[in-house]
């Protein structure tokens, strides 16, 4: 797995760097977003590498629950800046260490899992990194927060859906290890928006029928308001007009070196789809099964979105035995997509 693993894909960036209506500050915040997604891509790199190699190596009594750090970079971009005693001072510090927390409760409370390694890892944030900075990212190590442009993007704590989305990626760092291209790419992104959006709806207390099923809602700023966006992404409709980074909705619109932000609509609509046919909580079916598809086989660098539709429906036999209106929600909701 070898990733920026951002919450803003790179089209995003691009699109409003070049973009001559913004003021010149906001269109280089977004142009240094991208400079520095391309140094995390390497950095993330060697990260995931060693994160392979001690998967399979012995471990001792993990914590009873991971320890949360918060550090603020001060609008530096040395990390991981300097250490706040939690749970902080500002606002930002605050909902960094809280939602931090609280994912990692998610985790452990729904699925038995501590830390995003299931073995008690720290848990560390960076908070006001450099100026403007329009993204967030989890770099293979920890989390780090931009504070965003002002315009387009604010806070990027304020989101707990892009916490969440973000700390999944370091769930699946150390379970299933999908590559970050392609078909692998397309569910690694996914995953993400799948448990960041339950971890919401789970803060929220909110059914599937309740919640919005938007991603990045909250990061959402004035401008891009303004000009008609409402989020990143939208798991019920992925393709449209309110989404920032609208995506594909069946597997027949995939094209081999597709941005993963982007064909990752494919399985989030397939999710969208089980979850509300299922009814009730995201997390207590079709939530259980993308979890145990995701973590219960090893590495699956290159799994297909076919190969994991098909896994996901194993799994909903075994855990769901005897409920066939579940098993056929999963079935159905894959198939809706070309899967």
């Amino acid at each position: 797995m070898n990733c920026t693993c951002s919450i803003v894909p790179p089209n995003v960036l691009k699109r409003f760097a070049r973009d001559k209506r913004l003021p010149a500050r906001t269109r280089k915040a977004f142009a240094d977003a991208i400079k520095y997604d391309k140094q995390w891509r390497r950095l993330r790199a060697v990260h995931t590498d060693l994160s392979a190699a001690s998967l399979g190596l012995e471990r001792g009594a993990a914590p009873a629950s991971p320890e949360i750090t918060v550090f603020n970079c001060k609008h530096g971009t040395t990390l991981p800046g300097v250490a706040v005693a939690a749970p902080g001072k500002d606002a930002t510090s605050k909902r960094a260490f809280a939602e931090t927390a609280a994912v990692a409760a998610f985790y452990e409370q729904l699925f038995g899992r501590n830390s995003v390694d299931d073995a008690g890892k720290t848990l560390m944030s960076s908070v006001h990194f450099s100026v403007r900075y329009n993204n967030a990212f989890w770099n293979g190590t920890q989390m780090v927060y931009g504070d965003g442009d002002g315009d387009i993007f604010v806070d990027f704590t304020k989101a707990s859906d892009v916490i969440g989305h973000e700390l999944t990626h370091g769930v699946t760092q150390f379970s299933a290890q999908l590559e970050y291209s392609d078909e692998p790419g397309g569910l690694n992104e996914s995953v993400s928006d799948v448990f960041g959006s339950m971890f919401k709806q789970w803060r929220k207390g909110q059914t599937v029928d309740k919640a919005d099923w938007l991603i990045g809602k909250e990061i959402i700023g004035r401008g891009a308001k303004a000009r008609g966006f409402e989020c990143l992404r939208d798991m019920s409709n992925p393709a449209a007009k309110h989404c920032l980074s609208p995506q594909p909705t069946h597997f027949s619109e995939f094209r081999s070196g597709m941005d993963p932000h982007e064909s990752s609509g494919i399985p989030n609509l397939a999710f969208y789809n089980a979850a509300v046919a299922i009814g009730g909580y995201s997390w207590q079916k079709a939530g259980k099964i993308w979890y145990k598809a995701l973590t219960g086989f090893g590495p699956q660098l290159s799994m297909k979105m076919k190969a994991f539709a098909q896994t996901t429906r194993r799994v909903a036999q075994t855990l769901f035995r005897g409920d066939a209106s579940t098993v056929s929600a999963v079935d159905r909701a894959w198939k809706a997509v070309g899967l």
